[in-house]
């Protein structure tokens, strides 16, 4: 074997990686133990609340030491294996930002006629296109006014010196696509703000890519109004005048004369706290109020008078935080007892552990506690934490001041536009320009506020506290300070966050009880478990030594898999454990492939040694083939799917990598080991060598009528589909569906007539769902109303419904929404992503085996056994065995294209070999031999898959169902049409060549012989 040192090199590295990666995962389920025992009372209740305050407790506490290198229980958690939603419950929601009320606002809320049927056109033709919406504004516009000028509307106060009057539509649109780009990213950053404070454990937000989508999985949600309320709500930004350290200690030393007094009368108990550590000065973020400087900046070019007292405005600075350090001193001077313990002094304010900020925040939020303050005096915190000695996080406490009526000085909407740029040192900064009317309020409150802070809050989390130098008249200011450009350009996008509205709307959502998430665990568990021991039984049986070798290259697999998957920090899904027990099966495909050869090569009289050599160097470039279609499909489900789909895709591509290395290299190093030491190797039994010795058929016999019973099938599938239509689930037609469990088995129909009152039409369906007590409901009603109004509407009518069954208490296990257009979407991309899979398998093909007809024929066989799965589920529809088609049942379909090509493939490369071999022989006169001897491992590998599915059919869970069904179809049909349908569409094709001479049948021969 060639570099042998080289391999066995790396699958000691990877192997190493990989128990490094799950240690973590190890270690973190043996804190949860001892956080559990600790909040165990002795008749065995958890208090969880008790359970948490011990997890909060060692958040940043060392846990795990690797070699010298000690992590904190937050770091932990960070590299741990996660899990999904779907096994351990939560909220997964798809957020969309609108571009039509972006461009509303900047087009100053036009009423122009020919504008409003612009918009209204292209959102008509969004639902057929998957151009940017302001592509096809811009499309459309020229179709309601050919001659018109985008400038004439769009040249306003707000657009200024960015659209004028003379730009053209392109120019303006440009701009309208950087203003919509601006605004998703300004509302990715908010919401992602928004969900880090909201307290959840290991967050999930992404932006999706192409789109004005964003994705955010929330693992242990159980209040989703809440949730709903906080990603939709708008942005709320504030400019606040803050009181100064001189100003605010006075009463911060009643509260600690106060708190002492309750502390030694027992009313109290604060215990030690982190605040006494020190935040290091150079970790200091630039949202510290010390660090930014307000300067105003000329107006225009002439102003002298305003760029003078710019540079007064820089100079005088760093007077100002001396004397603000001298202040905090002496405050922390004054600060003994409890307040020493829960405060800390911060360069330039005071501030807090951010372990202790909720203890903090109850106290303040007590009665007598805000008796002692006066009553235009709040505290918010700062939004950033800053790191202090051992890895300890402080936030700073700013004491804020309210103006007569409770409200702001100055909201987000005074700001025109805010932008990052670079000072006249190349340092980065921000410039803001402000409205007409809000450079008059900026004037007064930074004129009001000379020499003291304004805070910048957003969403009551203070982003910065620049220091104002100077009265600021013009309009247009700079906020300079110790900025990287990451972050110079996060303050302007949130400064630019109240200047115009960027509405986001729940487009898909989907929460999951924890009930259900455990259920999952343990059918994920049961399936694999099931699934490997199968494998396991099947291969030893089947290939005695060798099947064992094959067995441990199998759990060498399993293991990769997980490990890598804990490396990129990828979350383990139900659709996830589908894809590992799917690849337990189709790993064995390598080794079957491998064998087989051998079997043939130690027909020939050859040594052992060179039937091992010549078993794995000819079956290595079939091996390759087969999983490169198969990763192909794989990555085009992964490109295009999302949620599970794209957590299916993942581990597919995973598997189909891993169990390539450890089919083709780990277990030729374990067979050449065992033969070096045992001097004999046996890979089959007496029964398994007779087993296909004797098979003999001719394909172009059958081809006729496989023609006919195929075409019949389809034609039955599709008037049944007709008859009653594609039982197509939420994600494809839209809508919401229910989980609900009884205590009691109800008949579905039952249930489905009493909500039809409620839910005011027909488009309701209710069937069981796994078990008899568990309903699934599935309704249309108010399905193009995507507020969160119309998802109270729904759920209350649902409830309503469920009345008359209370003594049997109904509870919603799970629920999960998808608008209108994100089904379009997902329609749109399913079928993509079966051409583009189609189309990249022809490429591939043809480019491998140098003929088009090999392709063609290929690719409609698994076209072939796309539309069998299809037509199949309509037809067992019809007789009332009823399987939802959404994207997991693409991405069985995706799968089956992968896995059938994979077969055929195999089928190719032997008539290839034969061809090459023999070339005055014509494909048909090849065919037959070609498929008798890859027979035997087209019918082992595809059983043993099946077998597989078959187990997760039955122990997978009712989510994965369907899926399973949709793949055991398609593997049946996966050999049917392999056999006789790309076949014999490549014997057709393919031109007979002219007077071939006789030739020798070596290939028959060898068939006798096998």
């Amino acid at each position: 074997m060639r570099n042998k040192n080289f391999i066995i090199i790396m699958t000691v590295i990877v192997s190493a990686l990989c128990l490094y990666y799950l240690s973590f995962s190890f270690v973190a389920r043996g804190v949860q133990k001892d956080a559990e025992a600790y909040a165990t009372d002795a008749q065995g209740n958890v208090n969880h609340d008790k359970q948490q305050t011990y997890l909060d407790s060692i958040w940043k506490e060392p846990v795990y030491n690797f070699l010298g290198a000690e992590y904190t229980y937050q770091e932990v958690k960070e590299n741990e294996l996660g899990l999904g939603l779907d096994l351990r419950g939560g909220m997964h929601v798809v957020l969309e930002v609108s571009p039509v009320e972006i461009i509303r606002s900047l087009s100053g809320n036009s009423k122009d006629p020919n504008f409003l049927k612009a918009l209204a056109r292209a959102q008509e033709m969004q639902k057929n296109s998957q151009e940017k919406f302001t592509t096809l504004f811009a499309e459309a516009y020229r179709e309601v006014e050919p001659d018109g000028r985008l400038s004439r509307i769009f040249s306003n106060t707000a657009n200024r010196g960015k659209i004028s009057f003379e730009s053209s539509n392109a120019e303006v649109i440009n701009v309208i696509d950087q203003e919509v780009d601006d605004a998703i990213e300004r509302s990715f950053n908010i919401l992602r703000t928004r969900i880090d404070k909201f307290g959840v454990n290991q967050p999930n937000i992404q932006r999706l890519k192409g789109s004005g989508r964003i994705q955010i999985e929330l693992p242990g949600i159980d209040n989703p109004d809440r949730v709903r309320k906080l990603l939709q709500g708008m942005a709320n930004l504030e400019f606040w005048e803050v009181w100064t350290p001189e100003e605010f200690s006075p009463y911060f030393s009643q509260l600690s004369e106060h708190l002492d007094k309750e502390e030694k009368a027992g009313r109290l108990n604060i215990g030690r706290t982190s605040a006494q550590s020190t935040p290091a000065a150079g970790d200091t973020k630039p949202s510290a109020a010390a660090d930014d400087v307000l300067a105003q900046a000329a107006a225009t070019t002439n102003d002298t008078a305003a760029a003078a007292n710019d540079t007064t405005a820089l100079a005088s600075a760093d007077q100002a935080k001396t004397d603000t350090a001298d202040a905090l001193q002496s405050l922390q001077e004054e600060q003994m007892g409890v307040m020493g313990r829960l405060f800390t002094m911060m360069p330039g304010g005071i501030g807090a552990n951010t372990r202790d900020t909720a203890r903090i925040n109850d106290i303040f939020q007590r009665p007598d506690v805000r008796a002692i303050f006066p009553p235009n005096m709040k505290f918010l915190w700062g939004v950033k934490p800053i790191k202090g000695d051992n890895r300890q996080e402080f936030v700073e406490f700013y004491a804020i001041k309210k103006g007569r009526d409770g409200k702001a000085p100055m909201t987000g909407e005074a700001v025109n536009d805010a932008r990052q740029d670079f000072d006249q040192n190349g340092r980065p900064e921000i410039n803001m320009t402000m409205t007409p009317a809000g450079a008059k309020r900026w004037a007064k409150l930074t004129g009001d506020n000379v020499g003291r802070q304004v805070a910048i809050v957003l969403d009551n989390y203070v982003y910065s506290a620049p220091v104002v130098q100077g009265e600021i008249t013009g309009g247009n200011s700079s906020i300079t300070g110790n900025f990287t450009i990451e972050e110079a350009k996060d303050l302007a996008n949130i400064l630019k966050a109240g200047k115009m509205p960027a509405p986001t709307r729940i487009v898909e959502e989907a929460i999951v009880g924890p009930s259900l998430g455990q259920e999952a665990i343990n059918q994920g568990l049961l399936s694999t478990l099931a699934g490997l021991l199968v494998v396991v039984i099947f291969m030893i049986a089947y290939y005695r030594t060798g099947g064992f070798i094959a067995n441990l290259a199998l759990v060498f697999n399993v293991f990769f898999i997980l490990g890598i998957l804990a490396q990129f920090n990828a979350a383990l899904t139900l659709p996830g454990i589908a894809g590992i027990v799917l690849t337990l099966g189709m790993a064995v495909d390598a080794n079957v492939l491998i064998f087989e050869r051998m079997r043939e090569e130690a027909a020939k009289g050859l040594s052992l040694r060179d039937v091992i050599n010549k078993g794995y160097d000819k079956a290595f470039l079939t091996i390759l083939d087969a999983n490169a279609t198969t990763f192909l499909a794989g990555f085009i489900l992964y490109f295009f799917g999302s949620g599970p789909v794209k957590g299916f895709a993942i581990t597919m591509m995973l598997g189909i990598v891993t169990s390539f290395f450890t089919s083709v290299f780990i277990s030729r190093l374990l067979i050449e080991r065992n033969f070096k030491r045992a001097g004999k190797l046996s890979f089959s039994t007496s029964f398994t060598d007779k087993l296909f010795a004797n098979v003999q058929f001719d394909v172009m016999k059958w081809k006729k009528p496989a023609y006919i019973f195929s075409f019949a099938v389809i034609t039955f599938g599709m008037v049944a589909m007709a008859i009653k239509g594609p039982n197509l689930g939420v994600d494809f037609k839209g809508g919401r569906s229910y989980v609900v469990q009884f205590d009691d088995a109800v008949p579905a129909s039952d249930v489905r007539g009493a909500l039809l009152d409620n839910f005011e039409e027909e488009g309701t369906e209710v069937k069981t769902f796994g078990a008899s007590n568990r309903l699934k409901v599935i309704t249309s009603y108010l399905a193009d109303d995507e507020s969160t109004t119309a998802d109270e509407q729904v759920k209350s009518a649902l409830l309503q419904g469920l009345e008359e069954y209370k003594n049997l208490n109904p509870e919603i296990l799970s629920s999960s929404k998808v608008g209108a257009t994100m089904a379009d979407d997902i329609q749109k991309t399913a079928v993509i992503s079966l051409v583009l899979a189609l189309a990249g398998i022809f490429i591939y093909v043809m480019f491998r085996f140098s003929n088009w007809q090999f392709s063609l024929g290929g690719v409609i066989a698994l076209l072939h056994d796309a539309i069998m799965i299809i037509a199949i589920f309509a037809i067992l529809d019809l007789f009332g065995i009823s399987y939802e088609m959404d994207q997991i049942f693409i991405a069985a379909v995706l799968t089956i294209i992968g896995f059938s090509i994979n077969d055929t493939v195999v089928i190719f490369d032997r008539v290839r070999e034969y061809m090459n071999d023999n070339p005055r022989l014509h494909v048909s006169e090849i065919i037959n031999p070609a498929l008798v001897h890859t027979f035997s491992r087209t019918i082992i590998t595809s059983f043993t898959v099946f077998m597989v599915v078959l187990v997760l059919f039955i122990f997978g869970g009712e989510i994965l169902r369907g899926f399973s069904l949709a793949m055991m179809i398609g593997i049946l049909f996966g050999v049917y049409s392999t056999l006789f349908i790309a076949s014999p569409i490549v014997v057709d094709t393919m031109k007979k060549k002219p007077a071939p001479s006789p030739a020798p049948a070596k290939p028959a021969a060898q068939a006798q012989k096998a």
